[in-house]
């Protein structure tokens, strides 16, 4: 793996709800920075990035998400829930068990997500912020006011995981779905099957189904949320802004995204910057890794 010149180990430590599985490398008295994969990828989307942002003196901590890979649930009475606030909760407890004051926040999908509301409700934990599609953060009050048709067929997938058959077709063949999600939002990117094959292990995770599922269902309020997890949730119904360093980034060629996020910029009140990569598709820093790397130091030096 590229992530070994780098002397990346993999460790585990418990953290808020979760016995977190996370890959470190770099220099541990470096900038702390926290690179966040989305669904349905896992650490490997940050390959290519982690050597570059650990030459560039930093601390780099990659963790697996709640229902990915190692990562585990503490307990089996806590609901497996991946709502948006159970997203921030586990970045911030993951700061609080590595004793790291503050870090910089970089992902997309839902890391970035995750990322977006700790850097909104926790400004004081994040020195700067890498999100792609931008405002990450969903507006669930308005989440059954339809969008344009060519926007809704995009997002067909959500609307199958609302169906107890969706359920199934994960749970029967996660691998194959998560697959065609990979070409039909990286429609440019040509992978090869060993490169997804080392991130499908990670949905294989006993969890996996239930918290994508949980995860789909409650940002169109047809699920409930985890309840020790409201208080973030009703804050979030505000869309508060973000106020910390910020570079925001859309692959000209997602397929979730084609029109791009360049007008959720009035969602950013502190200095902020917004890059489009050509031929770059959802994944972007698997697809584009010295460019999101790039952002990354951007932000960073913004906050120093």
């Amino acid at each position: 793996m590229v992530l070994e010149r780098v002397r990346a180990h993999q460790h585990l430590i418990d953290a808020g709800a979760l016995r977190v599985a996370y890959v470190e490398a770099g220099d541990p008295a470096g900038w702390p920075v926290l690179l966040l994969h989305g669904f349905p990828y896992d650490v490997h989307a940050y390959d290519e990035v982690v050597p570059l942002l650990a030459e560039a003196g930093a601390r780099v901590i990659v963790p697996y998400l709640r229902g990915y890979g190692p990562t585990r649930f503490l307990s089996d009475a806590t609901p497996r829930s991946g709502q948006q606030a159970a997203l921030a909760a586990d970045v911030v407890a993951l700061l609080d068990a590595l004793a790291i004051p503050a870090a910089t926040l970089a992902g997309y999908d839902w890391g970035g997500r995750g990322a977006c509301i700790v850097a909104a409700l926790w400004p004081e934990r994040t020195r700067g912020l890498v999100s792609c599609d931008s405002y990450n953060i969903q507006d669930i009050p308005h989440a059954m006011e339809p969008n344009t048709p060519d926007y809704e067929h995009r997002l067909w997938y959500q609307y199958y995981f609302n169906m107890e058959r969706g359920r199934a077709g994960l749970r029967k063949d996660r691998a194959g779905l998560c697959r065609l999600l990979w070409q039909l939002w990286s429609p440019t990117w040509h992978f090869d099957e060993a490169t997804y094959a080392r991130t499908a292990a990670a949905f294989e995770n006993p969890d996996f189904v239930d918290v994508v599922i949980q995860s789909y269902r409650h940002r169109y309020g047809l699920a409930a949320g985890d309840p020790g997890l409201e208080w973030i949730e009703d804050r979030l119904t505000s869309q508060p802004p973000i106020a910390v360093p910020t570079v925001t980034i859309d692959g000209a060629d997602d397929g979730i995204r084609p029109l791009g996020s360049a007008g959720h910029a009035t969602h950013f009140t502190g200095r902020h910057q917004h890059r489009v990569f050509p031929g770059v598709g959802h994944n972007v820093p698997q697809e584009a890794p010295a460019a999101f790397a790039a952002a990354v130091q951007t932000a960073k030096s913004w906050a120093d």
